[in-house]
């Protein structure tokens, strides 16, 4: 599908710089199946919008502090690298004279000068070596080991930055280490919050019980397959990058139980929508295979949803994957007709902005 069909105007000042608090006080806007007119409500009453005895499903990755500023090692000039993932392999690195064992990573950089291979950079207690370019991403290739021997996941959180993105125009407050995570986070491996459970808070959690509602997590650390701009013309013609997910038995069994009574499975948020989908059961629509993989899965309009019924979302950039997504759920004109409505009555847009419940247009599953 062409890029240019999932394209808005939205004023600068309607993208959300700081979160709203509490979580909960986000405002809702409600795009049920089979009416033109949205609704227009608050997250802090989502129990009221979603049947009684639904089952909620949670992305529980955790973002870690990805972002490290630093110095080259020869000539001081400033570097900055962007950790995307762990390679979970170790590398023997000499140091001064002995061997240190270094975790390998794939990230992105950048400095004045090109970045080359075998250059070390300092960021206080990390030290990295660069190793070359993968190929098959164009991503570096680190050695990352810290410098007095300490745990490197701990001079990790010590010296590096929560990664807002770029449209947040303003540097990570240590107030973001907290609020740029959901209350599930629990599994580090992301470099972007899965921002629709941000909204979520304890009271609502009992709000949403006291209806009958369930709740169960899943795993996708969001990375660059995620929030890539997308630069070709056709979504087609798109490298997605992989993401790996976790669905465990637990989830699995928690989604057949919610399919056996005749509930509905509620995904907060795209990452979720995608982990849930790439591990469908083609075999018994509606299910899923418990599993930990990667997935390169792009959804975009026509898809037919396998496992997921309701979808609550933020709202997302323009010619981006995610607003494909939401658009194969929700019906890519509907979808847009609603971000016009939102825009008109100045929603909060993107990661610390205000959310949205889609009913899809038809019956995604039996």
């Amino acid at each position: 599908m062409r890029v240019d069909e999932f394209v808005f105007e939205l004023p600068p000042e309607r993208i959300a710089q700081e979160p709203v608090e509490p979580r909960d006080s986000a405002r809702l806007l409600v795009l049920r199946a089979g009416h033109e007119e949205v609704e227009h409500s608050h997250v802090c009453n989502l129990a009221s919008h979603l049947p009684s005895e639904s089952l909620l499903v949670f992305n529980d990755t955790r973002v870690i502090p990805a972002r490290l500023v630093g110095r080259k090692a020869d000539t001081g000039g400033r570097v900055e690298i962007f950790l995307v993932r762990s390679m979970d392999v170790e590398v023997p690195v000499e140091v001064d004279g002995h061997t240190v064992h270094a975790e390998v990573w794939r990230a992105m950089g950048r400095a004045s000068k090109p970045l080359r291979e075998g250059a070390e950079f300092d960021f206080n207690r990390v030290r990295a070596r660069l190793m070359g370019r993968a190929k098959e991403d164009g991503l570096l290739e680190v050695a990352l080991y810290s410098r007095d021997g300490e745990p490197l996941h701990e001079a990790i959180y010590a010296v590096g930055q929560i990664p807002l993105p770029p449209y947040i125009k303003r540097e990570a407050t240590e107030d973001d280490a907290e609020r740029y995570q959901t209350i599930f986070a629990r599994a580090p491996g992301a470099i972007a919050a899965p921002t629709a459970g941000l909204h979520f808070t304890p009271r609502l959690l009992g709000q949403l019980a006291v209806t009958g509602c369930e709740v169960a997590t899943i795993t996708l650390h969001v990375g660059l397959g995620t929030f890539q701009p997308v630069t070709v013309s056709d979504l087609d013609e798109h490298p997605m990058h992989e993401e790996f997910f976790t669905i465990s038995k637990h989830a699995a069994e928690s989604i057949a139980a919610a399919r056996k009574r005749g509930k509905p499975v509620v995904a907060i948020g795209t990452t979720t929508a995608r982990a849930l989908e790439s591990a469908a059961d083609r075999d018994h629509i509606g299910y899923v295979i418990p599993q930990s993989a990667g997935t390169r899965l792009l959804i975009q309009p026509p898809y037919h949803f396998n496992v997921v019924d309701l979808l609550l979302t933020n709202f997302h950039l323009p010619r981006s994957t995610l607003l494909a997504l939401v658009s194969a759920f929700g019906e890519k004109d509907r979808v847009l007709r609603a971000y016009q409505e939102a825009i008109a009555k100045q929603y909060r847009f993107y990661s610390y902005g205000d959310a949205m419940l889609i009913h899809p247009q038809q019956e995604n599953t039996p």
